[in-house]
């Protein structure tokens, strides 16, 4: 089994930005992409952005891509999100995952992590 977890959440005002982080437990056969999630209340998950930890291929939402940047360091199995130029709508819980293969829907992803909050105030 492997255990994510997150740290880096909280509160922003809109414009501003904040830095996630995600560190997996090991490294195991299944996982080869890191990427985020997130929810909001009321809201289906949806994805965000991911990172394959091999060549180092991203993917976005289009809703944040130019706005956030997901980096990784394989020698410490942690994975990133800056996200920039915040809006009230960014407003969710951030939920780091990992999987074999980049997706943008849950299927493609073994393991989730707790989740963590992320506020942006207009």
């Amino acid at each position: 089994q492997v255990q994510l977890v997150e740290s880096g959440g909280g509160l922003a005002q809109a414009g501003g930005s904040l830095r996630l982080s995600c560190t997996a437990s090991r490294r195991t056969f299944s996982l080869n992409v890191m990427g985020w999630f997130r929810q909001a209340p009321g809201k289906e998950r949806e994805f965000v952005a991911a990172i394959n930890l091999g060549a180092g291929m991203t993917r976005y939402a289009s809703s944040v891509r130019d706005r956030f940047i997901i980096s990784k360091d394989n020698a410490n199995l942690t994975v990133y999100l800056q996200m920039g130029s915040l809006k009230p709508e960014d407003t969710a819980v951030y939920i780091c995952n990992a999987g074999r293969s980049i997706g943008t829907t849950e299927l493609s992803y073994d393991y989730w992590g707790q989740g963590t909050q992320v506020t942006v105030s207009s």
